[in-house]
């Protein structure tokens, strides 16, 4: 087994050396292959590969090695080359194991039982697994061929040791050129992966999944209630960044699976509340957003962080925490009431006539205590940039389409006039139309793809079109009240002869150098299972007349205005600098105090009491009068360590 030290992320573009953590390394089980020789009508003869002489036990061609160029390959033995007449029939067998004897038990269990009664067994499992699931053959454009297929795959990766363990994909991005010091690959769990995988399956109407996933998750939280950036099956975490919209996921599905009755005898309210807490807790500021890359506020961690939050306050109401509910509820309202604030530019100058749109992510170091706040002024670093070429670009002018995710859980309404114009801009610098419809790139100035003549991502390259961004637009116009057919078309067409959706395709006109062909599969992860989900929920979107995804009481807050409050939140790892007059002002801490403050330059003070929310904060408000022109300041004493803070803190008031 060997150590692998910090390296490159290889999924969704990429950390930094940097800031990459150490990766765990995993032994390859044994493995025995046979070669068994006859034809169909004699399967049970076992022949030597190089006489007719009848033997009674497999013949071992050899076993799976590590190529430091190739990595794993299988590797013969010299003396028992196969010379086979063109009419020779032969069956290979192929045995796993974590010794020798394992995989030789293996391999003649499986032996023992005729070919026809595998396939027969293999044939009626599958059926099983398929025949209840709802027909969406309807909106599909190929008559319903990718939708059976991606309700498969998904499926199918699902563990079978870690029941409801269900990874990214079964493949290394680029893995012809890499070696052994890449275990990772995709062949991971991502909670935001599978929570959407998993959420498509119920669009097919299999629960099953759902919930087994649902379990797994709670059994690999973090005791502070977060989850690790990815891990291996067993729960071992490889990478280790805080993602808050991988921490919000699994409230949604489990939220989903309680609405529809499918929770069976599982009470999800313990691991709900923690992930509440840690999302309170360690928000606004995200460590890394969904392309895993960057810090800062961005438009789809604060849409996955609020959605979650709501899911969070009504399973707390359902179970007494009725005050408990109305804090959760208050802080996702913190977040709604800043999206624009945090994530739109007034200065933009991607298209002429669009000053204001959103962002990919306003950049913020998660160590500054004191964050700006202002969309207009951040620098960007984006990583796998080719060498020698820029890396820092104004953040106003980096865009990607991760705004549509408020649309889609219900925080922002279809149509809306900022969405509208912040598609325009994203239309403008990443759409590509290919030969099977729209595509668009992540965000512009991506170093995360195929090098630009046309070889392998090896660290560097430039970033190709993602099909699972043609799924999201899809729901986004279907929202509209567009047409999404043209969409699941596109979807369909970038779709390998078998069936496999990749997480992205050619550019570019074709370049038969490396076998490159405009709107296929470029060389990354494929199958990827966000883009099979994304897919499948369209089509279930469709067939129902509205978003699957979307949450109603998330929308009915939200766009119906049913229950939402303005305030400003200070805490002590994110110290805001200004409120607005006529808020109120909440401070929230880890631990228990007595708030000291003046709203009157200390002529006249107050003293309030913290309250416990049970979710390891605590907080305390101060309401700011609509005339209020002085600023807050405040000071703590902390209760169980019986001391001041010895500091005075200030928030400006403005009008």
């Amino acid at each position: 087994m060997n150590a692998v030290g910090p390296a490159r992320r290889s999924y969704f573009g990429g950390r930094s050396e940097a800031t990459a953590r150490s990766t765990v390394a995993r032994p390859i089980p044994n493995c025995l292959a046979t070669s068994r020789r006859g034809t169909p009508s004699a399967t049970s003869r076992l022949i030597n590969a190089q006489s007719s002489t009848e033997i009674t036990h497999p013949i071992c061609l050899g076993g799976l090695v590590f190529d430091r160029r190739y990595g794993l390959v299988f590797k013969r033995r010299r003396h028992d080359d196969l010379d086979l007449p063109k009419d020779a029939h032969f069956t290979l067998g192929l045995a796993f194991g974590d010794s020798a004897h394992a995989a030789i038990t293996s391999l003649f269990q499986s032996l023992s039982v005729p070919f026809a009664q595998h396939r027969e067994k293999y044939l009626q499992q599958w059926r099983r697994a398929t025949q209840d699931i709802v027909n969406l053959n309807d909106g599909s454009e190929d008559g319903g061929r990718l939708y059976c297929i991606s309700h498969s795959q998904l499926l199918a990766h699902e563990d079978k040791t870690f029941v409801g363990a269900v990874i990214a994909s079964a493949s290394i991005p680029w893995g012809e050129a890499k070696g052994d010091e890449d275990l990772g690959g995709y062949h991971l769990v991502w909670t935001r992966d599978m929570v959407n995988s998993v959420t498509a399956l119920l669009a097919c109407g299999a629960t099953g999944t759902a919930r087994r996933a649902l379990v797994y998750l709670a059994c690999s939280q973090q005791p502070d209630g977060g989850f690790a950036q990815n891990f291996w099956i067993d729960g071992t975490p490889y990478w280790c960044s805080i993602q808050l919209d991988q921490v919000a996921f699994p409230i949604m599905l489990a939220w989903r699976l309680c609405k529809a009755g499918e929770l069976g005898d599982f009470e999800p309210y313990p691991m709900v509340k923690a992930a509440a807490g840690f999302l309170i807790r360690h928000g606004p500021v995200t460590e890394q957003e969904r392309w895993e890359e960057n810090s800062g506020y961005s438009p789809s961690t604060l849409a996955a962080s609020i959605a979650g939050l709501i899911c969070a306050a009504d399973f707390a109401r359902s179970h007494g925490d009725h005050s408990m509910a109305v804090f959760v509820e208050e802080y996702a309202d913190f977040l709604e009431s800043h999206i624009e604030r945090w994530t739109v530019t007034t200065q933009g100058t991607l298209v002429r006539g669009i000053a204001k749109h959103y962002i990919r992510i306003n950049p913020v170091d998660i160590n500054n205590l004191e964050p700006p706040a202002d969309p207009n002024c951040g620098v960007v670093t984006i990583h796998n940039r080719p060498p020698g070429e820029r890396i820092d670009f104004p953040a106003k002018e980096v865009v990607d389409a991760g705004f549509l995710e408020l649309v889609r859980y219900g925080i922002r309404s279809p149509g809306d006039t900022l969405v509208e114009d912040s598609l325009r801009v994203v239309d403008a610098v990443l759409k590509v139309v290919t030969p099977y419809g729209p595509c668009w790139h992540r965000y512009n100035h991506d170093g995360y793809g195929l090098r630009p003549d046309g070889g392998p991502f090896q660290g560097w390259g430039k970033g190709r079109l993602w099909p699972l961004l043609t799924g999201e637009r899809g729901h986004y116009e279907f929202a509209a009240g567009r047409d999404a057919n043209p969409f699941i078309r596109a979807m369909e067409g970038f779709a390998s002869r078998g069936g496999l959706l990749p997480e992205q395709v050619w550019d570019e006109p074709d370049r038969s150098g490396h076998s490159r062909h405009f709107g296929q599969c470029a060389g990354a992860a494929m199958p990827l299972m966000w883009a099979h989900a994304e897919y499948i929920k369209l089509l279930r979107s469709i067939r129902d007349g509205q978003i699957f995804d979307r949450i109603p009481i998330v929308a009915e807050r939200y766009l119906k205005k049913l229950g939402r409050t303005d305030l400003e939140v200070w805490k002590p790892t994110h110290r805001v600098r200004t409120m607005v007059a006529g808020e109120v002002l909440r401070i929230q801490t880890q631990a228990a105090f007595l708030l000291h403050w003046t709203s009157a330059e200390w002529e006249a003070s107050q003293d309030t009491v913290s309250v416990d929310t049970g979710l390891g904060t605590h907080f305390a408000d101060i309401r700011v009068s609509s005339q209020q022109k002085a600023p807050v300041r405040f000071t703590f004493f902390w209760t169980q360590a019986h001391r001041w803070e010895g500091r005075d803190y200030e928030v400006e008031v403005r009008a």
